[in-house]
């Protein structure tokens, strides 16, 4: 296979973005990153990879793609697919799937809100968003109590889908000290040879 041509559209700061240079990285793949603010992604040009305005984009060639994890999806199958970031396994593959709408869902509700309103001024109700990521948190703890990753007995992109958001969650307002299993989970990832650890916001 010829080395690919990909462009990442994003900005560090996103965890959506993260999940998606986060696994780029991990595979080993050569990519150019494109910083991408608010104010660029009203720009017609980037209109017309992605109609939304949303970040990540990814550019592999002729093709455009958006959404976090429809990307997570591809990069799994198109580059590594004799890996188990993206299982066969009927069950683990429904497992992987269950979190990735999970990250799509109450991350997005509950951490990835919370530190939005919290960093950004982003409107919404704080008090609700944390509620959800205390929820989350809870569900997750109990979930990693006697495993080490979300899906499978290895890391998968359910696992690189949760974590940005997770591990800032206390620039939302949230501590992680309740939650021992989800902290040593947060650590197994950043230890992932490769791995780069979500931005700290606060600390940029």
């Amino acid at each position: 296979m010829s080395a690919p041509s990909l462009t990442l559209y994003g900005t560090r700061l996103s965890g959506h973005a993260h999940r998606v240079e986060s696994f780029l990285r991990l595979l080993g793949l050569p990519y150019d990153y494109r910083d991408t603010p608010a104010d660029r992604r009203k720009q017609p040009d980037f209109l017309a990879l992605n109609p939304l305005g949303e970040i990540p984009v990814l550019v592999d060639g002729d093709l455009v793609l958006a959404d976090s994890n429809a990307i997570l999806v591809y990069l799994a199958r198109r580059y590594a697919p004799e890996s188990r970031w993206y299982s066969e396994d009927p069950v683990i593959a429904a497992q992987i799937q269950r979190w990735l709408a999970i990250g799509s869902c109450e991350v997005r509700t509950g951490p990835a809100l919370a530190r939005a309103i919290g960093l950004f001024k982003r409107t919404g109700h704080l008090d609700e968003a944390q509620a959800i990521a205390r929820k989350l948190l809870a569900m997750m703890d109990g979930a990693l109590a006697g495993r080490a990753w979300l899906a499978d007995t290895v890391p998968t992109i359910a696992d690189l889908s949760c974590y940005p958001y997770l591990a800032r969650v206390p620039e939302g307002g949230v501590p992680l000290e309740p939650y021992p299993q989800v902290q040593a989970w947060l650590a197994r990832m950043e230890a992932l040879p490769g791995f780069p650890p979500m931005p700290w916001a606060s600390k940029a």
